[in-house]
């Protein structure tokens, strides 16, 4: 079977992909190349947080088809080398890896994605060596002041720049999404000690307050816990309509799973995931409980946008992946499409893609589009970051005659007017 491309991947060759994550996968250097220039790429795609990194061996093949010729920046070819690691969803292997391709694979830029457990430790591993580094897929707050940058302070990061949703966004979405239906404003909040749950802890949960919005919290739960009877507890005893978490997967499957046992899941009518919630296998591993739970997207195959290195809209991306794998698209399609699509750019606009300063240089006042929408670092809101969209969204039932279980439909679109909204949000009902 093969994809939307002439020639395009088969189903074999995203079963090699996808069973050699941990390898790196090359291009041979052409004879015409005078240069190669080497990309990083590291993302989790085993382990607690593989949904992020399931689709990874697909948008991999889809680059590599694309730049297979090499790319010319200033009249010169290079050809490029992609080599990818996967982290295992742990923090410590991230930042091995990403030491290992600096030191004894000479990479030129390393590429990061999804969730702060992979792209800090990486982060930081390039800022210490000098080396340019790009991410993308987790709130902007946890990598910026995670990573010891001070509010009002001047940027401490030369060589990592990172893009994406932010706090702000969460809370304009979030604000939007919620007053789609009558909710009397209470919020239960299960936001996790770890770098996440903290920046939105800090940041999100006095703007909803400003908002009018009552915030009923816990206190940060450690990963992992496997019993939340007290936090059900205080949600029941507070008359809480509204749930918002930002757990890994296994965490909220417990969660809220005790929650129905617990008769919680009756008396909410909005159950906002983010982190989990993102992707089909997720919910689906809910049963019943899953529909109707409301998510945000950082892409969504309905993006009016194309990738500027694939040169392919978001149905087709969606469409391809499908075809070839035989499983729903996810949202990280794009956004893993979109890292590519701004790191290329970056190399391109640079003076020299070999040199580190100038690479660096090119990222720091990258203006551009990909397929995920704009990426811009020289407006703000500081330095090394450029915000980007969060769009409200649900999981409801897929129509009849559906190849899936459940349809992602875009209910709003706040922090971002050009994508489409198609459905109206629901009541939870579990």
């Amino acid at each position: 079977m093969t994809n939307i491309f002439t020639g395009g991947v088969t189903r074999r060759q995203l079963m090699v992909t996808t069973g050699a994550a941990a390898a790196a996968m090359t291009f041979m250097r052409p004879a015409w190349a005078a240069d190669t220039l080497k990309v990083g790429f590291i993302s989790p795609r085993t382990g607690p947080l593989a949904g992020f990194g399931e689709t990874d061996g697909y948008v991999l093949e889809v680059v590599r088809k694309a730049i297979a010729g090499g790319i010319e920046i200033a009249g010169k070819k290079y050809a490029v080398e992609i080599v990818d690691q996967d982290t295992q969803s742990d923090p410590s292997r991230a930042g091995q890896l990403a030491k290992d391709l600096i030191n004894n694979k000479g990479i030129d830029m390393m590429l990061v994605i999804s969730t702060p457990e992979t792209i800090n430790p990486v982060s930081d591993a390039c800022e210490a060596a000098g080396i340019p580094c790009l991410s993308t897929v987790m709130p902007w707050q946890a990598w910026y002041f995670g990573r010891g940058a001070k509010p009002g302070e001047p940027s401490p990061f030369k060589w990592t720049y990172h893009f994406g949703f932010g706090v702000e966004e969460f809370h304009k979405t979030y604000v939007s999404q919620w007053n789609l239906i009558q909710t009397n404003k209470k919020v239960g909040v299960m936001y996790p000690n770890d770098a996440d749950g903290n920046a939105i802890r800090a940041n999100l949960a006095p703007l909803l307050q400003k908002d009018g919005f009552t915030v009923v919290d816990p206190g940060a739960y450690e990963t992992g816990t496997t019993d939340f009877s007290s936090q059900i507890a205080l949600f029941k005893r507070e008359g809480v309509e509204i749930i918002n978490t930002f757990p890994i997967p296994p965490d909220f499957a417990t969660f809220w799973r005790q929650a129905a046992q617990q008769g919680l899941h009756r008396k909410v009518k909005i159950v906002q995931v983010a982190k989990t919630g993102l992707f089909p296998s997720t919910i689906e591993a809910l049963g019943p409980l899953g529909v109707n739970i409301a998510s945000a997207a950082y892409w969504h195959k309905d993006f009016p946008y194309k990738s500027s290195i694939a040169g392919i809209s978001g149905p087709k991306l969606a469409d391809g992946y499908e075809k070839v794998s035989g499983k729903q698209w996810t949202q990280q399609l794009g956004a893993t499409l979109s890292l590519f699509d701004a790191g290329f750019e970056a190399l391109k606009k640079a003076s020299d893609p070999k040199s580190k300063d100038a690479v660096a240089k090119s990222l720091s006042t990258l203006d551009t589009v990909t397929i995920g929408g704009k990426v811009d670092f020289t407006s703000g809101p500081v330095s090394n970051v450029s915000p980007g969209p969060i769009i409200g969204t649900q999981w409801v039932k897929a129509p009849e005659g559906s190849r899936f279980k459940f349809d992602y439909v875009l209910t709003e679109n706040v922090t971002d007017p050009n994508v489409p909204v198609r459905a109206k949000l629901l009541p939870y009902s579990g």
